[in-house]
């Protein structure tokens, strides 16, 4: 990527910045235990950076703050088992909260200006276990460690006319997110956005095996690419009611799709894509049947904290998940301290 000031360079980088921006608490979010010493970087300091000019939104999330939830139900095929002990990805069904969530600190944005698209999930097995997860829309992250997360939230934020140029010419893996923000279809459901984990975690099956492994939710019915454009015409809030009118016709779901790594894949690195060719499992689907609004839904008050995992599931090198788990906690104390504030129906 080139460091000069051209027009093209300027086009995507503007328009990257925007998805990167709002992709904040979908993917990671930094806190770093003293690795930028002697100003190290804490999880209130990177949750004090997610916020806008105007100030955070009190008594909502820190970042994808508006949402709305739903419950529903995960069907494992089975074919899990050979890669996770995890309960629930024995053959089965079992329980399901969510949420789909755009990624802004802005509860009141409109749809058609956030780029990125999220959903958290927490499916619970039949002993009790959970695994949740935490997935956006984007095939990687914009950047390779939480440090560089932070540094992109301050030089995005900051006056300096030539802060984004020094940051993108220090980070030259954002030049893809870039990409991908400029040209990827926008959908008008979110029943159509394929989410994706983009950290790496780590299969353990019952032999004792590991895997490294990401996964994603791949929707079952089609996608139609829609202009910009056209969707600024719809109203602020379509998407909540598309998925609201869509799911009261009749249940939504998405298949879960782990891949698996092969040696050699970086597994430290979201911003690094797995090759295509990669193996793919299918092990089970994800339905959604019924939609809740935020403000008293059963989503509200859960952290979509990706280190919540069953006996099968671990982490992995990635730095990310501990980052997001940390920043998440800071997030869930600040928003449930101003509860007052939350506004409700």
């Amino acid at each position: 990527m080139s460091r000069g000031p051209t027009s093209s360079y300027s086009s995507w980088l503007s328009f990257a910045i925007i998805g990167v921006i709002v992709a904040g608490g979908g993917a990671a979010f930094a806190y770093t235990a003293g690795w930028l010493s002697p100003h190290a970087l804490t999880s209130q300091k990177l949750v004090d950076a997610l916020a806008p000019a105007s100030g955070a939104a009190p008594g909502h999330r820190r970042n994808h703050a508006k949402g709305i939830c739903f419950t529903g139900e995960f069907e494992a095929n089975g074919s899990g088992t050979s890669l996770s002990k995890a309960s629930m990805l024995a053959a089965g069904k079992y329980a399901v909260v969510g949420r789909l969530n755009l990624g802004t600190p802005d509860p009141n944005a409109s749809d058609a200006t956030v780029r990125v698209r999220g959903i958290g999930i927490q499916i619970t097995g039949a002993d009790g276990q959970q695994w949740r997860s935490a997935m956006i829309d984007p095939p990687f992250f914009p950047v390779s460690t939480p440090g560089a997360f932070y540094e992109l939230l301050v030089a995005s934020a900051s006056k300096d006319p030539e802060a984004m140029k020094r940051f993108a010419g220090a980070h030259p893996e954002i030049a893809a997110f870039g990409g991908w923000a400029k040209s990827a279809p926008w959908t008008a459901s979110y029943a159509e956005d394929r989410f994706n984990s983009l950290n790496s975690f780590v299969f353990t099956n019952a032999a004792g095996a590991e895997q490294a492994v990401r996964w994603s939710l791949v929707p079952m019915g089609p996608a139609t690419a829609i202009a910009p454009d056209d969707l600024a015409k719809r109203n602020a809030d379509f998407l909540e009611q598309e998925i609201a009118e869509r799911v009261k016709a009749g249940p939504v779901q998405w298949k879960m799709v782990v891949t698996l790594a092969n040696p050699g894949d970086p597994t430290a690195d979201p911003s690094k894509p797995w090759p295509n060719d990669r193996k793919a499992v299918d092990v089970g689907t994800l339905t959604a049947t019924q939609i809740v609004a935020e403000d008293h839904g059963p989503c509200r008050d859960i952290n979509f904290d990706p280190t919540v995992l069953p006996d099968g599931i671990r982490t992995s090198d990635d730095p990310f998940p501990a980052a997001r788990s940390a920043a998440y906690a800071v997030s869930f104390d600040r928003r449930t301290a101003e509860a007052g504030s939350y506004p409700t129906r």
